[in-house]
């Protein structure tokens, strides 16, 4: 999935950026050593699979997990996995970073970030963000939906799974609205990015951090 010299680009980069452990657990469709008649791993979860494999190959502050998802349905629902391929990006703590799809194209930076913010344990967010956040009153969970062509999708990742690794009030997942188009039907997301929070509330486009955590607060302190 990756070239030699991303690889080493990201060798160099992991050693400079990653201070303490990721954990990416992925979720895919079939056991990977088993053989079972008529359970066959998706493409797309495959790709993912080893997507995940080579990155945590990179550092020795990642890890990889690979599950399947029908046959650890306990573990899922304890991690909030509801659809695949999922990848939850864990560090010292899970702060309920999610991405669902294949993290490619643009979404691949913020994957990378996202990682960085879980490993430092660090949201990254000015400290007006900061102060916003600690002062929410409900749980807010985050569904950005992008799309790997999109240039500006990546800034509007970032800044929800920020949020999530700065506040224990907000989860956020990132889903790539084309390998999930039913879900893109359901929140009529007709331009990228597309975030919706709490099922109630959504609003599409790159926005400033101020503005993003505005609807963030706003949504957490809704009744």
């Amino acid at each position: 999935m990756l070239k030699e010299s991303d690889r080493q680009a990201l060798k160099e980069h992991f050693a400079e950026q990653l201070v303490g452990p990721v954990t990416l657990t992925m979720f895919t469709q079939a056991p990977l050593k088993i053989v079972v008649p008529g359970m066959q791993e998706c493409e797309l979860c495959a790709q993912v699979r080893e997507l995940v494999e080579e990155v945590a190959e990179l550092s020795e502050h990642i890890t990889a997990e690979i599950h399947e998802f029908r046959e650890e349905q306990e573990l899922a629902e304890k991690l909030g996995i509801d659809k695949i391929p999922a990848i939850a990006i864990i560090g010292a703590e899970d702060h309920g970073v999610r991405f669902y799809g294949a993290p490619s194209g643009y979404e691949f930076a913020a994957f990378l970030e996202a990682m960085f913010a879980v490993s430092r344990q660090d949201s990254g967010l000015t400290d007006e963000s900061r102060e916003a956040l600690a002062e929410l009153e409900n749980d807010v969970h985050l569904q950005v939906f992008v799309t790997p062509p999109c240039p500006h999708c990546p800034r509007a990742t970032l800044l929800a799974m920020r949020a999530a690794v700065e506040s224990p009030r907000v989860t956020s997942d990132g889903v790539e609205v084309i390998e999930f188009p039913h879900l893109g039907n359901k929140y009529g997301v007709q331009g990228v990015p597309h975030i919706v929070l709490n099922e109630l509330h959504s609003f599409t486009g790159a926005v400033p951090e101020e503005v993003f955590i505005a609807h963030i607060v706003a949504a957490g302190s809704a009744d």
